[in-house]
């Protein structure tokens, strides 16, 4: 199979373009032919050598968490899935070595959720990562039609879709973003509020009763957090584990199946909206790294893997 593989740590520049095996598939495990991949910036991290602490790396590696495409075998005991269904899955493993830019992945099978017909495999290849860590975001601050809740980068990759979950509870969104975005943010019902020098002034203006709950989806925004958080308040964030020392909760986001299968529901309804910036093929994905890493996609970039 064709696969992107990295076999030293380091930028884009380490990726090439290589021939391995079709990976093998073993109990409760679905070996999926890949149609889409897409880009998160945890990729690149990983990548760079960024999480070697935390988890072991076995080169060549294939990187990519994200899969969408259509199961062409399965491993003993899987009566779930069978050849021929499209799945989805956030496909994060204990090693980084198998991932999804590559023809075939395995997965285990309770990471997989089934795609809808009215989902598109990009849609659908574009979600996992993104869509689990803003549904477990909002699932921790246990929002109702009485909150207000602050999402610190509203509109980026997480935050948005996050926000559009927030929306669904009733709470009173507002949502940090660059003016460029505040249109974006309008139409899904949250308040926009330019981040930068004056953010707390202006989130008091918008809540003069302090916010009940907080979301950092950016880093570097705890001590505004702290600013407008109501006493007793909740606060959680992907990308800070400092509020830990602050009554908060830092989330590292987690392959659930049953929870992306939700998910897809909502995007097959038309409720649950992704900002898709670009589609590139697997041989360009050092490029969809730099554009992720220089800050040059405005919504997810998608790998088309194969048809």
């Amino acid at each position: 199979m064709r696969a992107m593989t990295y076999a030293k740590y380091g930028d884009e520049n380490v990726l090439e373009l290589t021939e391995l095996p079709v990976p093998r598939v073993g109990p409760s495990q679905i070996l999926v032919r890949v149609t889409r991949s897409s880009v998160n910036p945890v990729d690149w991290k990983v990548m760079s050598g960024g999480l070697d602490e935390m988890m072991e790396t076995r080169f060549p590696a294939i990187p990519g968490w994200d899969v969408a495409g259509i199961v062409e075998k399965v491993g003993p005991d899987t009566p779930e899935f069978a050849a021929g269904d499209r799945v989805a899955a956030y496909a994060r493993k204990m090693v980084v070595s198998g991932g999804t830019c590559a023809e075939y992945v395995t997965i285990p099978v309770d990471f997989a959720a089934r795609i809808p017909d009215g989902v598109s495999d990009d849609e659908a290849g574009a979600l996992p990562l993104t869509g689990l860590t803003a549904r477990r975001a909002i699932n921790a601050l246990d929002l109702t039609d009485q909150d207000t809740v602050l999402l610190h980068a509203a509109s980026g990759g997480v935050g948005y879709l996050a926000s559009q979950l927030a929306v669904r509870t009733g709470a009173t969104v507002l949502g940090t973003c660059s003016p460029a975005s505040f249109e974006k943010l309008h139409r899904i019902g949250v308040t926009p509020l330019e981040y930068g020098e004056g953010l707390v002034d202006r989130v008091r203006e918008a809540a003069p009763d302090g916010v009940d709950a907080v979301a950092d989806f950016a880093g570097e925004a705890l001590e505004t957090t702290l600013a407008v958080l109501n006493e007793g308040g909740r606060h959680v964030s992907i990308a800070d584990p400092a509020v830990l020392e602050h009554g908060g909760r830092w989330l590292w986001v987690r392959p659930d199946g049953g929870g992306l299968s939700e998910l897809l529901s909502l995007v097959e309804a038309g409720d649950l909206t992704l900002d898709i910036d670009r589609t590139l093929p697997l041989e360009e994905l050092p490029e969809a790294y730099r554009a992720s890493r220089e800050g040059r996609a405005h919504g997810k970039i998608v790998i088309h893997v194969q048809d």
